[in-house]
């Protein structure tokens, strides 16, 4: 079929005015979070069933296009970037966006039934009532979506204690990348056989394209403390964080943020009150049963200033404690303050070395002369290093693209990954071999190819590949229009 051709055929599918096929329509799709890179899709399709996610799947895979779903777009490793299967493809992305309904609620097993478009915090604000919650919280959880946190397996502020997304799904409504409609896991704890959902999740959309999903529920906790310590030196802060985990106290949350990153929000809307005369501060939160918190709360507060905090408060209530998370969960958008563009990395290294990778970190960022903040979740040795530049400046955007890479070598060589939460998407595939040998990524893509034999749902992203969706395009013979 000739391109015309097929968006007509979409459109008779999803209706017409649930494709946008236009150039100026089609901007808003070229990129996710990570607006460095851009590549411009064939086509966006907005479905509302799964009927329609499958008839649409059926049509590119017959024609031999490629295809890969959207949530929000606020991934931060394009991940959602619309990459064809050969130089000057394009594909066809399948927003999710209008599939956000709340199917059902069952308070008595604790689990809900969720469309794959359902915005994360919506979930939690509908079940708080009944004193549950979804606990998997990204910072972008007011505007990310269930579905692509399931695509990245995304994780958050409170995943130190309560698990990131795979902890908390239960099920899965697939469309697999031939059209067809399966069942992955269930509405239990456990399901026979293979742990095919346990594989899905974090497959970053090469698998399949989730059409409903299952998920825990969470009992909100009797009681919460929320602790804001600040350090005059980061490497007390760093090494505070390392003697609260091994003291054998778990927090529900234990975050950082660093003195750029502290002026950034203190300068906007978001203003928590965070010192801005500080290195950095802890954000801790412990919650539980009410008796026994603030013993707790005691022995934090004694390990942080035996490190030489300058200060520990506890929030005094609710709206104080809304407050402090708030700064910190908006604190990329606040850095919007400091330059035009940010660059968000994603990698994990043990606590102990946060200290020297910190401090390696920060004299890369002087190495190639741009601005660097950090915001993380130090208590699972999750860091966000921030690169600020202008994407206007080329020779700016390949200092950050050169930076970031030996960001991620920094973090291999202290014994870390190359991503935590935020996937590997398209960003950091070229990444891959700094932790795999070429067997483990063969392997890799043999799993990949039982679920996606052709290679077009979500090419280009999570394991390199030569071969792309090219040596199985036998009798494809798409036209331009």
């Amino acid at each position: 079929m000739k391109e015309s051709q097929i968006i007509a055929e979409l459109e008779r599918i999803v209706g017409k005015e649930n494709v946008a096929s236009k150039d100026d329509e089609l901007l808003v799709y070229e990129c996710d979070a990570v607006a460095i890179h851009k590549t411009k899709p064939l086509a966006v399709i907005l479905p509302k069933t799964t009927a329609e996610v499958a008839a649409v799947v059926r049509l590119l895979h017959q024609e031999r296009i490629p295809f890969g779903p959207r949530g929000a777009g606020t991934g931060l490793s394009s991940g959602a970037l619309p990459l064809g299967c050969e130089d000057g493809q394009r594909s066809v992305l399948i927003e999710m966006a209008r599939m956000n309904r709340i199917l059902e609620i069952d308070y008595a097993n604790h689990r809900a039934t969720v469309q794959p478009g359902l915005i994360n915090v919506r979930l939690t604000q509908a079940v708080a009532a009944a004193g549950f919650h979804y606990a998997p919280d990204p910072s972008s959880q007011t505007s990310c979506t269930i579905g692509g946190n399931v695509a990245e397996n995304a994780g958050g502020p409170h995943c130190l204690k309560y698990g990131s997304t795979t902890n908390h799904i239960l099920g899965l409504e697939v469309v697999l990348p031939t059209g067809e409609v399966v069942m992955l896991g269930g509405s239990g704890v456990d399901s026979i056989g293979y742990d095919l959902l346990g594989a899905f999740v974090g497959s970053e959309g090469t698998f399949g394209i989730a059409t409903s999903v299952v998920v825990r529920l969470t009992r909100t906790p009797q009681s919460v403390i929320t602790l804001l310590a600040d350090f005059e030196d980061l490497n007390d802060a760093s090494v505070a964080v390392s003697s609260i985990i091994a003291a054998g106290i778990l927090p529900a949350a234990l975050e950082m943020i660093d003195q750029v990153t502290i002026n950034a929000v203190e300068d906007s809307v978001l203003a928590a009150g965070y010192p801005r005369d500080v290195a950095a501060c802890l954000i801790v939160e412990l919650d539980g049963l009410e008796a026994g918190l603030d013993s707790l709360a005691r022995q934090v507060v004694e390990i942080c200033t035996g490190h030489r905090a300058r200060s520990v408060r506890q929030a005094r209530d609710e709206s104080e404690r809304k407050k402090l998370w708030a700064g910190r969960k908006g604190a990329f958008g606040a850095l919007g303050r400091v330059s035009p563009d940010l660059f968000v990395q994603d990698a994990v290294v043990p606590r102990t070395k946060l200290p020297e990778v910190l401090a390696g970190i920060y004299a890369i960022g002087a190495k190639y002369r741009l601005k660097m903040s950090t915001v993380f979740h130090a208590g699972d040795g999750n860091l966000h290093p921030n690169l600020n530049f202008d994407g206007r400046d080329k020779d700016e955007v390949a200092r950050v693209l050169q930076a970031g890479k030996e960001i991620m070598q920094l973090c291999v060589d202290a014994g870390g990954s190359i991503t935590g939460e935020h996937g590997v998407g398209s960003d950091k595939i070229d990444y891959m071999p700094m932790i795999f040998d070429q067997a483990s990524l063969d392997k890799m893509l043999t799993v990949k190819e039982v679920f996606n034999p052709l290679g077009l749902c979500n090419p280009g992203k999570a394991v390199p590949s030569g071969r792309m969706c090219r040596e199985y395009r036998k009798g494809f013979n798409f036209e331009a229009a």
